[in-house]
């Protein structure tokens, strides 16, 4: 492996064109001697002379010089601005975030591009989750989970960020009725629900049985655009949740707010307390949008407290 400070003391000769030249400019102490003994541990390291000298105190690169030289002038020319970088949060990246269907449709694309004008050249890797894991969190698998956790861990931060509100949608049939329909009345009719085992199925089946209202016939579904798209053409009812207070809009159905249990659940985002510094993170965190807004419309001035 190459001694970087051997290179650093090549580059400084190379760049200036002598040993005393590049000793005075030099961002550390070092002597004309000590600059030497770097260039010719260097040489003797990759077997070649990579500098000559053309007059007093005047050095030229070698071919092989030139082209060593060649290689590493960027990296030394660059890295003052790279590190200056770094302790400023100045620098772009990578984020990961993992988030249910109805939140990546309804709530990351303004949020997203609240992001984006505060950090143009951010990477962000999206992924549409079933069921919300904190474990990806703490494996790295992502930076951010934005959904309705029940609980949060100790380890774990989160911020809210919006609400999600329960409706009963049924297909619009002719002008919607003023109050729902009891939920009995609709168990004769295939209920939509979301695939068995999931949190939201376990709150659907909840909601049911607390109206006794146990549906005779169950299709499983993946998610709440796919139920309510079902819903539009007539093949059941269902329990959705909505970002909207007002429930979801859509042509063919209808939505009454849910009046047992009358509940809202919070949306939030989470991230690892102990995760390592990310100007993405911070940058999300202060473009978060508030609790019962459907989109972020700019950033905070500051970022949240990551360790919230």
């Amino acid at each position: 492996m190459i001694d970087l400070h051997r290179l650093a003391g090549f580059h400084l000769v190379a760049t200036l064109g002598g040993y005393a030249r590049a000793a005075r400019a030099a961002p550390y102490p070092i002597t004309q001697p000590a600059l030497h003994q770097q260039v010719k541990k260097l040489e003797a390291q990759v077997g070649m002379q990579l500098l000559e000298r053309v007059g007093k105190d005047q050095m030229r690169p070698t071919p092989a010089g030139a082209r060593l030289h060649g290689f590493v002038a960027p990296f030394f020319r660059d890295l003052p601005a790279v590190v200056k970088s770094l302790a400023t949060g100045e620098f772009d990246g990578e984020l990961s975030i993992e988030a249910e269907s109805l939140l990546i449709r309804q709530l990351l694309p303004g949020w997203l591009l609240a992001l984006r004008k505060r950090r143009p050249a951010v990477v962000v890797r999206l992924t549409e989750i079933a069921t919300p894991d904190v474990g990806a969190l703490r494996t790295g698998r992502a930076d951010v989970l934005v959904a309705h956790l029940p609980e949060i861990p100790d380890d774990v931060a989160s911020q809210q960020i919006a609400v999600l509100y329960p409706f009963l949608v049924v297909p619009r049939e002719g002008p919607p009725r003023r109050r729902a329909p009891p939920l009995r009345q609709l168990a004769a009719t295939p209920f939509l629900a979301y695939p068995p085992g999931s949190r939201q199925y376990a709150l659907q089946m909840q909601a049911l049985v607390g109206q006794d209202a146990l549906p005779a016939r169950i299709m499983h579904l993946d998610t709440a655009d796919t139920i309510l798209g079902f819903v539009e053409a007539g093949l059941g009812w269902s329990l959705v949740p909505s970002l909207d207070a007002r429930g979801p809009v859509a042509r063919q159905l209808t939505a009454y707010p849910l009046a047992r249990p009358r509940t809202t659940f919070p949306v939030v985002m989470a991230w690892r307390k102990d995760a390592p510094e990310n100007p993405m993170l911070d940058a999300m965190i202060a473009c978060a949008p508030r609790p019962r807004r459907s989109a972020a419309t700019g950033c905070r001035s500051s970022p949240a407290d990551r360790s919230t």
